[in-house]
């Protein structure tokens, strides 16, 4: 099964998989509750997932269908290799994560691989999840401070939205500097951004 929401996305995979007799494409979902229904009416061996739908997103909708099928084999099909993404990807039950400018050859061999109950990441997304490990996290506040740094925000502005006073605010931004190992705000943003934290 394919579940993306750009149909011409779904249609160029399709095409590439229809070509191979090992495979047949018995699904495909426009969002995360259809791919879910999707799953429970054909129960496909292997169900490509994108991260980004609207309803449901890739990760809601690879937890609701291990839910469902605990042995469901799902591979995370985005063009993000952020390792808070691939974290979350991995913690709500995918066996793989591929990224989608891989060569179709790949694909088809990843598919193979994940089918015989091998889990997969691309050599790029685990050395960015490997390096996710080494780093603290950020907190939920952080996080939050961080987005609100990264519309604009001043650290007076962001203490008014979040009911702190400017020194909390500056506390949590020398923290996000220091875990993030970033040389200022923008830094810091772009850094969150790319490691998943939230989508721009």
């Amino acid at each position: 099964m394919i579940a993306d929401d750009h149909p011409l996305m779904r249609s160029g995979i399709a095409a590439v998989l229809s070509s191979n007799p090992r495979f047949a494409v018995v699904a495909e979902a426009e969002d995360g509750d259809t791919a879910v229904e999707q799953y429970q009416r054909w129960r496909p061996d292997v169900t490509l997932m994108d991260l980004q739908m609207p309803g449901l997103n890739g990760i809601e909708a690879t937890s609701a269908i291990r839910r469902i099928d605990p042995e469901a084999r799902i591979i995370i099909l985005t063009t993000y290799g952020g390792d808070v993404q691939v974290a979350r990807g991995l913690k709500a039950g995918a066996t793989g994560y591929v990224l989608k400018n891989l060569a179709r050859t790949a694909l088809s061999d990843y598919i193979v691989s994940v089918h015989a109950g091998r889990r997969l990441l691309p050599p790029p997304v685990a050395a960015s999840l490997a390096n996710s490990f080494q780093l603290d996290a950020l907190s939920k506040r952080e996080i939050e401070v961080l987005r609100l740094v990264g519309e604009g925000n001043s650290n007076q502005r962001v203490a008014d939205q979040l009911g702190l006073s400017e020194d909390t605010i500056k506390a949590h931004m020398k923290a996000i500097l220091q875990k993030l190992d970033a040389r200022d705000r923008t830094h810091a943003v772009t850094i969150a951004v790319r490691r998943g934290y939230w989508e721009n």
